[in-house]
């Protein structure tokens, strides 16, 4: 078997076997086929694409590259949920606890962020002492005595998938849906799940701006999973503003808590619930949505889901007074308010502005080897479709560096769109993907 067979055979527009797609994978993963080759075939896919049989294929070989997590002594349907990225994006936070409360194991790997998108692991690291590198009998152990985990992913991982991206990163092959697809689920159906619940982002903050191509990404991966044998379901979401207020790791942690109190914001709780319910229903426990729901937003009304958190956090190794004292927290040395120089209704929040806004500040990796600052970030006051006064706070800035602020500022004013016009902000959930059929 030759690579320029392959590259031939998919520049002609051809499916490849498992067999040529597993040689490919393997041959590139242990060094034996150059990049030259590689991103020859890789620019194929991206003009020619993939058939929903080569996608799965061609993840299960990048599962097949490395170690997969075997959740076998944890008892009942072991879920799992990923979001594809987004701004202000806590939910993990909120719905390991709230459904690991509800009686299903979630044994959760996690990323970083980097960019203006923030990563699981850094969120939960701003609280002090908290661990995310537990070791495959210390987080089995764990989600079997407490019901849930959240740790660092480790790079035995799908390593096919990690070798490719940074590939496809410098030959303009990244956004490609059989690609993404396929590099997502490896890395989730090596963590070992029973049943997965995806978080598909679509607009300005998200990878995925176009509404169409998000749905097709999650019909894709929804494919994927069923043919491998996982309960999968995706919900395609709105990222055109943050979700809730908070954008920093400490400032989203302290939002998550206030959800998990039952205070929370309006838009986070829905997301926490529609997700949540669909975990519920894949795992068996509920027979419908709405009844998922009920479950769930019981759960936090009356703290169990508070509770869940706490033990995960003390089991962890993590400061538990962080619950009630947000001091626990790091906190940036300033503050500043961005004032709106005009009234009306906010038309548009630009989440990625407020992201990138962050970054600058020092809350997210420009670099995989940028350090980050928990501290800082942004607090919106005012969401899309909201009225504002002239001279009313729109946003506040957490500051400690105060080298970038100028252009942190500038980030924010040009994030935010008052006109006199009243508006409605787009739905936060536009579909249902489950089994290639939307809802």
């Amino acid at each position: 078997m030759r690579m320029y067979d392959l590259i031939l055979k998919k520049r002609n527009r051809l499916e490849l076997t498992a067999e040529e797609i597993n040689f490919f994978i393997k041959g590139y993963t242990n060094g034996e086929i150059p990049d030259y080759q590689a991103s020859a075939l890789l620019m194929a896919v991206y003009f020619c694409g993939l058939s929903a049989r080569e996608t799965a294929d061609l993840t299960e070989a990048m599962v097949d590259s490395g170690e997969r997590a075997d959740l076998s002594a944890i008892p009942g349907i072991k879920v799992d949920k990923h979001s594809t990225g987004g701004v202000g994006d806590k939910t993990t936070l909120v719905l390991v606890p709230l459904v690991a409360a509800a009686g299903v194991p979630v044994a959760k790997m996690s990323g970083r962020g980097l960019g203006h998108t923030g990563g699981t692991v850094d969120k939960l690291e701003s609280i002090p002492g908290f661990r995310t590198d537990l070791d495959k009998t210390a987080f089995i152990e764990q989600v079997r005595q407490v019901g849930a985990a959240v740790v660092a992913q480790t790079g035995h991982l799908a390593p096919a998938d990690k070798k490719l991206y940074a590939l496809r990163d410098v030959t303009a092959t990244v956004d490609s849906i059989p690609l993404i697809a396929s590099s997502i689920m490896s890395k989730k159906i090596a963590c070992g799940a029973d049943a997965i619940v995806l978080d598909v982002k679509t607009g300005g903050g998200a990878f995925m701006r176009d509404p169409d191509q998000a749905f097709a990404l999650a019909e894709a991966m929804v494919e994927i999973g069923r043919r491998a044998d996982r309960r999968t379901v995706a919900l395609v979401t709105d990222m055109n503003q943050p979700l809730g207020y908070a954008v920093g790791n400490a400032l989203e942690v302290a939002e998550a808590i206030d959800t998990l109190r039952g205070r929370g914001p309006a838009d986070l709780v829905e997301l926490c619930l529609a997700l949540g319910s669909q975990v519920l229903l894949l795992a068996g426990v509920v027979q419908g949505v709405a009844e998922g729901r009920e479950k769930l937003a019981g759960l936090l009304q009356e703290g169990a889901a508070l509770d869940m958190f706490e033990k995960i956090i003390v089991a962890q190794g993590g400061e538990q007074r962080v619950l009630y004292d947000s001091s626990v927290l790091p906190a940036a040395a300033c503050r500043e308010e961005i004032i709106s120089s005009a009234g009306g209704y906010v038309q548009a929040i630009r989440a990625e502005k407020i992201g990138q806004a962050a970054m600058l500040l020092g809350a997210g990796r420009e670099t995989k080897e940028s350090l980050i600052d928990p501290a800082v970030g942004v607090v919106l006051r005012k969401k899309a479709g909201e009225r504002v006064e002239r001279g009313e706070v729109l946003a506040v800035l957490h500051v400690n560096g105060r080298e970038r602020l100028p252009a942190a500022r500038e980030s924010i004013f040009s994030a935010f769109t008052v006109n006199d016009e009243p508006f409605s902000p787009a739905p936060l959930i536009y579909s249902v993907v489950s089994r290639q059929k939307r809802a």
